[in-house]
């Protein structure tokens, strides 16, 4: 049988540890070659000679190291999703989640058993210790087979085992429940990383109304071919790229480039799938297939690019690799080489080697980095800064750049009136007429102008019979005073004369970024209107503690360029206008080269940037993929959180670090006294348990953090 290529979807691989683990259990059976693993997107692909090594061979291979491996069946972008979908399961059912419950029930009846029997303690301690570290010991010893003999789980069983065998039965119940439980949020956080995706799916309809000849037809947008032509009637969803053949419209064009303003459309523009026809009807021709429109290419672009995230690997882990081996080997060359070399007394340096082993258990290297990071996570959830995990927030805490995007996340992310500019009558009068012809829009300007008017509590007068809309031009009633009209510049220069100077002011405003709109009644200029995207409150303020922390802030946004440099130029700020997703992809690249990036965003448009940087951070207004896509959330959404989080983080690594040298530190002495005889067993006991203390204490200091910016 020839080589064929496998691909697998693992479920429960949610580190970059254990990738490797996977990787290399598979470099070990023949046959197989060309392996590639992804924890992030939860898959192996690899070439397998099934003549000499069976899919069965490679599953229970899978299985001994505690995964689950399933067939990719889905050859399409919405059938992968589903495939991953239905694999999904609640946390509580899933291995880990059982095996945290189990632990977590029979560690609390031993604390009660230890008050009411206290001679039942030791027994009860060990039963609850055993029920978790045996399917950590199998996960170990599979390891060791398959290549990866000093894993987190070889570290985790020595400890335990450890504990136990000194007496700490308490202990080792603890350790051993604290490891399940982050081994289970570890997981819980990858899963709804993965599963925001399906809400990009969701933006494309299911069918779409396809014209041939004088016949329409409801098809499956699947079935849509280049060349089709499809109608959109107001309120639908474009069912994939295209092209307006015949009519007008303006379109809600903000899930795929961000821009806050609909976009005039008219014969000869191109459309993107999952954009919204605001009003008019569009005949549109089909340029891409459903497998390859703008919204099919984000999401692929949003799995790539969580797959080829370099994977931080866990401190331990990387420590264990020599660590552990060391002080086996240690502590037995203080037990032989005495003795046999010197003559030494055989019980003293026995006991001196145990006391070695004692010394060199890792309980408080185990606990010392996970224990910074809870405090730090649980820190950050109390001053609304969500973070999902500890390789976010270490990595925040290295970023060089943060590159925010404009729209909803710089900005309030909804148009302002700014300026009112009187020609004739008074500005009352001209913001209520204008209100007048608006009422009832659920175009973003005309919401903003009735908003204004009523927060004015100006009387807003009735209008006789219905507006009349000018698709991407102006909208026009009649009031008691005449017909009143409120439209583009253009619209408006094309029915009457603009002045000189009322022209100038138009260019004026527009080159801050402001749009423009023309109220006339009649032939005559009543005034002029002019709306933006304002900068949020706190926006100045959170890029200036940005800079103070030596972080660059950079503005990334699918808005126009003259807009972007007007608010770009009020806060100060680098910007970069007009990308579409994957530009915004290579300017994150750009920056990436120079060190660490975090990307800042709440729109779907925003997904590939989120998941291409460094660190992701989602603002609380979020869309839900962008939310479930980013590493980070800012629940307040605050920019000035942005620079709390770095802080936060460089806070937990120094924490970090502090451990490390604290059960390092106290090994290294203890060491020194025990092999000069002035250490005892029980003392050596505390080099460890102390550590532990110390370490615990210093990281609960995490949850007191206040930034200082």
């Amino acid at each position: 049988m020839a080589a064929s290529l496998l691909k697998l979807r693992i479920a429960g691989m949610d580190c970059g540890a254990c990738a490797v683990k996977i990787e290399n259990a598979m470099k070990r059976l023949p046959g197989v070659r060309d392996i590639d693993v992804s924890y992030g997107l939860q898959s192996l692909s690899l070439v397998v000679d099934e003549d000499r090594t069976s899919l069965d061979t490679i599953a229970a291979k899978i299985s001994a190291l505690g995964f689950t491996s399933v067939v990719s069946s889905g050859t399409t972008a919405e059938g992968g999703h589903r495939d991953r979908d239905a694999a999904e399961g609640v946390w509580w059912w899933s291995s880990k989640g059982r095996l945290v419950i189990g632990t977590g029930i029979l560690l609390a009846l031993s604390f009660v058993i230890s008050h009411v029997e206290p001679g039942w303690s030791h027994g009860a301690y060990i039963a609850a210790t055993l029920v978790g570290l045996i399917p950590i010991g199998r996960r170990a010893l599979a390891g060791a087979v398959s290549g990866t003999p000093f894993g987190i789980e070889t570290l985790m069983s020595i400890a335990a085992v450890g504990a136990v065998a000194i007496g700490q039965s308490g202990e080792a119940a603890i350790v051993v429940f604290l490891f399940a439980m982050g081994e289970l949020l570890e997981g819980v956080a990858a899963g709804r990383a993965r599963t925001g995706i399906r809400a990009l799916v969701d933006l494309v309809p299911r069918t779409a109304r396809r014209q041939r000849g004088s016949d329409i037809e409801t098809v499956p947008v699947e079935a849509l071919a280049i060349g089709d032509l499809v109608l959109l009637r107001p309120g639908d969803r474009m069912p994939s790229d295209g092209q307006v053949v015949e009519g007008g419209s303006e379109v809600n064009e903000a899930p795929v480039t961000g821009e806050s303003m609909p976009i005039a459309k008219e014969p000869g523009s191109t459309v993107h799938a999952g954009s919204i026809n605001a009003n008019g009807e569009l005949r549109v021709m089909i340029t891409r297939t459903a497998a390859d429109n703008t919204i099919a290419r984000i999401i692929d672009m949003v799995e790539q690019a969580q797959g080829s995230k370099a994977p931080t690997a866990r401190f331990i882990d990387r420590f264990s690799r020599w660590y552990t081996p060391a002080a086996m080997a240690v502590s037995v060359l203080v037990v032989l080489v005495p003795p046999l070399l010197f003559s030494a007394d055989w019980f003293t340096w026995v006991y001196r080697g145990l006391a070695v082993l004692l010394i060199a258990c890792p309980c408080a290297l185990v606990i010392s980095t996970p224990a910074a990071i809870a405090s730090g996570l649980a820190s950050g959830a109390r001053r609304g800064l969500l973070i999902k995990g500890g390789a976010a927030l270490e990595t925040l805490g290295k970023v060089k750049t943060v590159a925010f995007d404009k729209t909803g996340t710089l900005t309030m992310g909804r148009p302002q009136i700014t300026d009112i500019v009187v020609v004739a009558g008074i500005e009352s009068d001209v913001l209520a007429k204008a209100a007048a012809v608006e009422r009832g829009s659920s175009h973003p300007l005309g919401v903003a102008i009735v908003g204004e008017a009523e927060r004015r509590s100006l009387e807003i007068p009735r209008i006789f019979g219905g507006s009349i809309a000018t698709p991407g031009q102006a909208v026009m009633a009649r009031l008691k005073s005449g017909f009143v009209s409120v439209g583009s510049p253009r619209h408006a220069a094309e029915r009457s004369v603009v002045p000189e100077a009322t022209r100038k002011q138009i260019e004026e405003l527009e080159d801050q970024g402001k749009t423009v709109v023309v109220v006339s009644e009649g032939r005559h200029l009543v005034g002029l209107i002019a709306l933006r995207d304002e900068p949020r409150p706190d926006a100045a303020e959170g890029l200036t503690k940005l800079r103070r922390l030596g972080v660059r802030p950079v503005m990334l946004t699918g808005d126009n360029a003259r807009t972007a440099a007007a608010i770009g130029s009020v806060l100060g700020i680098e910007a970069r206008a007009q990308l579409l997703p994957d530009a915004k992809l290579d300017a994150i690249a750009g920056y990436r080269a120079h060190g660490p990036i975090a990307m800042v965003g709440d729109g779907i448009n925003d997904a590939p940037a989120l998941a291409a940087s460094s660190v992701g951070i989602a603002m609380g207004g979020a869309t839900d993929v962008a939310l479930e896509t980013a590493d980070a959330a800012l629940l307040k959404n605050r920019v000035t959180g942005v620079a709390e989080l770095v802080a936060l983080s460089r806070a937990t690594l120094t924490n970090i670090w502090q451990n490390i040298m604290l059960a390092l530190g106290l090994k290294s002495v203890f060491l020194v006294t025990t092999l000069a005889g002035a250490t005892p067993l029980w003392m050596a006991i505390l080099a460890d348990t102390g550590a532990t203390v110390l370490v615990t204490a210093n990281a609960l200091r995490l949850l007191r953090f206040e930034p200082k910016l």
